[in-house]
């Protein structure tokens, strides 16, 4: 793959170390961004044998098959016929990708800036149906966190994908950091009868409703008609609220996450959802679940996110037009969360596993917690739960206590 290169600086607000014989200069880490036309871009994605993963991102379960998406370079497709020995049998090789959902054998990616369909009908033989070429206006360049830009030349939306950054360290004058504050996150200022749906965790930012896939970016959300499965149409973009983060969808109604809030949609127009209120917090990360009468959400503080506490909050929404806060409890780290019957699954980052009673959602309490494992997102499936931590996939049963290990898939 060659790559070519332009000067979009990034630097760190913090000095390295300063040049003692000039107070004028100083060190700094300076991003660059590996930049790929679009046509090769377009021409890399591959469907290959299993490989080892690098960072291990979202899952997705459907029928006897496992996702995991590895972290902006494509997805693992692991058999789960058997979940206490799982087998890796395909890599779907997808430059972009942060997410996807399945529905009647066909696999729908994001691809930066396009959207990719993939018939899995016959897993052993994948393929590559349709490209919807630029529906995505604002998407993911994986810029490091906390990094303001500085100069932006050179670089064509129309023709070019950021696939990269290169970091090295660099003399430069001095300059007032006061200034660095614009971020480079873009220019825009129920499965139906007889189908098959799979299901994501709560990190998901893809969602489908009948015959249309809801998506969402960083402002934007896109409505796309997949009433012919293998040829999606974009149906509607519009905005859809500050720094989202994920998107949940329950009983007619979608459960979008942001840093600032969580935000409800009614689908009574499912081609153009319709606000219908948001419930505002601190800022922090912030991956909703929706059962009944309330949310959950967790807030990740002591990092990029925002505040310094994480918590996870419950709140309800028997009024949609008026979501309010209904109880609070402190966590340590946490991620992504689930629910099964009237069990709350949230995961705590190092803190693990933890099991919680919500039978009285204004009164949950621990019952159970899982340590010594790294947990990142969850989905309780019918028959068992499974869990992402780290670069390993944990298959539970259900019993009566809790939940009781099944096997642990180490995806290198």
């Amino acid at each position: 793959m060659k790559l070519k290169y332009i000067f979009l600086s990034l630097i760190f607000v913090s000095a390295l170390s300063c040049d003692k014989d000039d107070a004028n200069y100083e060190y700094v880490e300076v991003a660059t961004p590996q930049i790929m036309s679009k046509v090769d871009f377009r021409k890399s994605v591959e469907i290959v044998a299993p490989r080892d993963i690098e960072k291990a991102g979202k899952i997705y379960a459907y029928k006897n098959y496992i996702f995991v998406s590895d972290a902006y370079k494509g997805v693992h497709v692991i058999d789960n016929s058997n979940p206490k020995i799982p087998k890796r049998i395909k890599y779907l090789k997808i430059p972009g990708n942060e997410d996807i959902s399945v529905k009647d054998d066909f696999l729908y990616a994001d691809s930066a800036t396009d959207l990719l369909v993939f018939d899995i009908s016959n897993i052993n033989s994948i393929s590559l149906k349709q490209r919807l070429e630029d529906v995505f206006y604002v998407y993911n360049f994986q810029i490091p966190l906390g990094v303001p830009v500085v100069d932006y030349e050179g670089f064509n939306y129309q023709t070019d994908i950021i696939v990269g950054w290169t970091v090295t360290k660099e003399r430069r004058e001095k300059v007032d950091n006061r200034l660095i504050d614009v971020m480079f996150d873009g220019a825009l200022n129920s499965a139906t009868e007889n189908s098959t749906t799979g299901q994501g965790g709560s990190l998901a930012r893809f969602q489908i409703v009948d015959n249309y896939l809801y998506t969402v970016g960083s402002h934007e959300m896109n409505i796309f008609n997949i009433s012919n499965l293998s040829k999606p149409t974009l149906a509607n973009t519009h905005y859809a609220g500050n720094n989202i983060e994920t998107l949940f969808q329950a009983d007619g109604y979608l459960y979008i996450g942001s840093t600032d809030g969580m935000y409800i949609y009614d689908l009574v127009n499912p081609e153009n959802p319709a606000y219908v209120s948001e419930f505002v917090h601190w800022t922090g990360c912030d991956p909703v679940v929706v059962d009944g009468d309330y949310a959950y959400l967790t807030l990740r503080g002591g990092n990029n996110c925002g505040e310094q506490e994480s918590v996870l909050e419950v709140i309800d929404i028997k009024d949609k037009t008026k979501p309010t806060l209904a109880a609070r409890y402190k966590l340590e780290n946490p991620y992504g969360l689930g629910i099964k019957s009237n069990t709350l699954f949230v995961c705590d980052g190092t803190a693990g596993l933890k099991l919680f009673n919500k039978e009285d959602p204004l009164k949950i309490n621990m019952i159970k917690q899982f340590k010594n494992i790294q947990a990142k997102d969850v989905i309780p499936l019918d028959d068992k739960l499974l869990m992402i931590g780290g670069d390993t996939l944990y298959q539970y049963n259900y019993v009566l206590d809790g939940v009781q290990l099944i096997s642990s898939f180490s995806l290198n």
